[in-house]
């Protein structure tokens, strides 16, 4: 199994970089797809301008996206007819393919967009990076150079108007709120200013951003409908809801409970200063995305918990991929520096459970 290293909480996160030599035909194959990801950033920059300048008109007013509206608004239908059909007329391997795909699309968020692109916190070979890359794009959560910016704006600027789903402005609003009206002008004064060059440095993020509507069309709705009608029969109708629209709903609600739930209910052991809360409930549906507190704290960890794999499908993952040899350099934080940590602003009942067990100042001593 691939070394564990541990890390300097102060230490930079720096770009994921390639040498190992079965790689080097692939790199070139995407190196050679003509990159026109700077011709996309700019008309990006043209409508975010162009948003800010509207937006400036007052802060404080909300513009809905009635587009956005209407099509989450469908979508929750569509999935809660999908429940129907699972217990009245879907097979049983139509049932088993959606939890199978929620579990692929859920780790393609939280072990690719989220631990290895925004936050950098273990490095992928080629070959599990474009891995990760479509079974991420089967959850359709935007392509990985976006959801990597926002990720990283999230934590520089949580829970302030800059924070794109800022859990200050109610759950409605941090959970699915900030994707149904433009985004505050903060966020993308604040997007323009993230350091974004080790993303566009990877092949795989300009292929995935370049080609991202045709390939989020197959890989997420195309393919979970298909593979039901054509490998075991199953209708097209229960296929369109059950495998792939509420599969895929079911997905985006479990990753948007970690920006609204584990942001207001739960403990706080590691830091009581800011809102981010362990909710293991959160951690079972998010695949290990619920110890929030803790990664709040320590971003750089690449489990995301001091638990290790407990309700964390995603550091198992993970791991296996390292006794494959396919991932490397994962950050963990030394148990010293946690119990210190815990010591210095965690919650008074994380400093006594240390203090009984022996570590850290005794009782008297506070």
């Amino acid at each position: 199994m691939a070394p564990l290293s541990s890390v300097n909480p102060t230490q930079t996160v720096t770009q994921t970089t390639d040498d190992h030599p079965m790689e080097s035909s692939m790199d070139s194959i995407l190196q050679s797809v003509p990159d026109e990801c700077d011709k996309v950033e700019e008309k990006e920059v043209i409508l975010s301008e162009k948003t800010t300048a509207e937006s400036s008109k007052d802060d404080n007013i909300m513009q809905i996206v009635w587009r956005n509206v209407i099509l989450f608004a469908y979508l929750h239908i569509a999935s809660l007819y999908g429940v129907y059909l699972m217990f009245t007329s879907a097979m049983w391997q139509t049932n088993l393919f959606a939890v199978f795909l929620y579990l692929m699309s859920g780790i393609g968020v939280t072990a690719g967009a989220h631990r290895l692109w925004s936050h950098r916190s273990y490095k992928a070979r080629l070959p599990l990076r474009i891995f990760l890359a479509f079974i991420f794009t089967v959850a359709f959560e935007n392509d990985i150079f976006e959801w990597a910016r926002d990720h990283r704006v999230h934590h520089k600027y949580s829970e302030t108007d800059a924070d794109p789903h800022n859990a200050k402005r109610g759950f409605f609003f941090a959970h699915i709120g900030w994707l149904l009206c433009r985004k505050h002008p903060e966020v993308i004064k604040k997007g323009k200013a993230i350091d974004l060059s080790d993303l566009m440095a990877d092949p795989v993020v300009r292929f995935h951003r370049k080609y991202y509507v045709p390939l989020v069309v197959l890989c997420c709705f195309i393919f979970p409908t298909l593979v039901p009608m054509y490998l075991w029969g199953e209708t097209f109708m229960n296929s369109l809801f059950v495998a792939t629209l509420f599969r895929f709903c079911f997905t985006l609600n479990q990753t948007w409970l970690v920006n609204s739930a584990a942001h207001m209910w739960g403990n706080r052991p590691y830091d009581i200063n800011i809102n981010p809360r362990e909710n293991h409930w959160v951690a079972l549906g998010a695949v290990g995305e619920g110890f929030h507190n803790y990664h709040h704290t320590f971003p750089y960890d690449y489990a995301t918990s001091e638990y290790g794999i407990k309700y964390n499908l995603t550091t198992t993952f993970i791991d296996v991929m390292a006794w494959l040899r396919l991932a490397y350099d994962r950050k963990t934080v030394s148990k010293g520096m946690i119990a210190a940590r815990k010591l210095r602003t965690g919650e008074n009942s994380a400093r006594a459970h240390l203090v009984t067990n022996g570590v850290g100042p005794s009782a008297k001593e506070d």
